[in-house]
């Protein structure tokens, strides 16, 4: 027997029952795919792949259906990536440049991946934490009230209110001052050049400096790293043959952002497209599920600004969903660098 046509059958049967959710039979191996041999050699390749774990049969019929490892096997073996058609790029590159604001560009995101790939998209909000400061607004509310806008390189703005113990002094200095001594600093290092700040400006000023210094601690304090967009969820509804146990766990894991965002962040690597299969996402709610995952942006440490996912039941068009993912990332990410 010829490993290399046992593959060919291996794949036969991936894409056949991707395409037709229907066990596959050897006659119809031969009839679609013209493998050269008769159904005969194909029942003997496709009991060495069942006995070697690849596919299984899920009932008496001739048919039989893939594995986890057959899954994984057939994704191992995809060296390149069809492109995206002309028209889909294009409806990328104009549904998300009508994007105003970072919520808008990962809300359309998760919206044209979902839409793209028939499942559910899952986009990683970027953290404050791996954020760099682009401005520093200071904007009076009141006579005691003071409202502060971070705006950060990769466009994500918090406004947080603070009250002061006195009467505002007159903010334009002070507001240069800042800015010129924190824009380009990661939120994270601002503790220094803020104390440093403190103790140089005039008296009167520095509660309000250390106001300042402190709401922007409490405002890192409160980003958790646990946000994340969700798009399509319907899409596993429209297809609940593919969940044999049931939808509910699958929600219900989509439900608990902590282990989603876990995922997604343990698989993506910087720019490559990372793919889990069933028992390999090490959540019992998700042993019927794949994630396709990779990263997204780059900030001024060249790290990436987050990571998006689609997820979808193990019978998946894994090649048609990895190029969608790839190419949204690519977009979504040119946007946020160029900002």
């Amino acid at each position: 027997m010829s490993d290399e046509r046992r593959m060919e059958v291996l794949r036969a049967i991936v894409q056949d029952y991707v395409s037709s959710r229907e066990p596959v039979g050897s006659r119809a191996i031969v009839e679609r795919h013209h493998l050269g041999v008769s159904p005969a050699t194909v029942r003997n390749d496709m009991a060495y792949l069942e006995e070697s774990g690849y596919i299984m049969q899920p009932h008496t019929s001739a048919g039989r259906i893939p594995t986890d490892k057959g899954y994984r096997h057939f994704v191992d073996q995809i060296s390149t990536l069809k492109p995206l058609s002309v028209a889909e790029r294009r409806a990328i590159e104009a549904f998300l440049g009508e994007a105003v604001d970072l919520d808008d560009v990962l809300e359309r995101t998760a919206r044209r991946l979902a839409q793209f790939t028939h499942q559910v998209a899952i986009i990683q909000y970027p953290s404050l934490r791996r954020s760099v400061l682009r401005h520093l607004e200071l904007v009076p509310v009141s006579e005691r009230h003071l409202l502060l806008v971070v705006i950060t390189e990769n466009g994500r703005v918090e406004q947080r209110t603070l009250e002061v113990s006195g009467a505002l002094p007159d903010l334009s200095r002070l507001r240069t001052t800042l800015n010129e001594r924190l824009v380009g600093c990661r939120l994270t290092d601002l503790s220094t050049p803020l104390a440093d700040l403190e103790e140089e400006v005039e008296p009167d000023l520095r509660p309000l400096v250390h106001a300042i210094g402190n709401q922007l601690v409490e405002t890192m304090k409160l980003d958790t790293e646990e946000r994340i967009i969700l798009a399509g969820t319907a899409n596993l509804a429209r297809s609940p043959l593919d969940f044999p146990r049931t939808i509910g766990p699958v929600l219900e894991a989509l439900e608990e952002q902590v282990v989603m965002l876990r995922l997604i962040t343990e698989l993506a690597r910087d720019e490559a497209i990372a793919v889990s299969i069933g028992s390999e996402n090490h959540h019992e709610g998700l042993s019927e599920a794949s994630l396709v995952t990779t990263t997204y942006g780059v900030d001024e440490g060249h790290s990436p600004m987050g990571a998006l996912a689609v997820l979808g039941p193990t019978r998946m068009d894994y090649p048609g969903t990895m190029a969608a993912v790839r190419a949204v990332a690519r977009y979504v990410s040119q946007i946020l660098n160029s900002q």
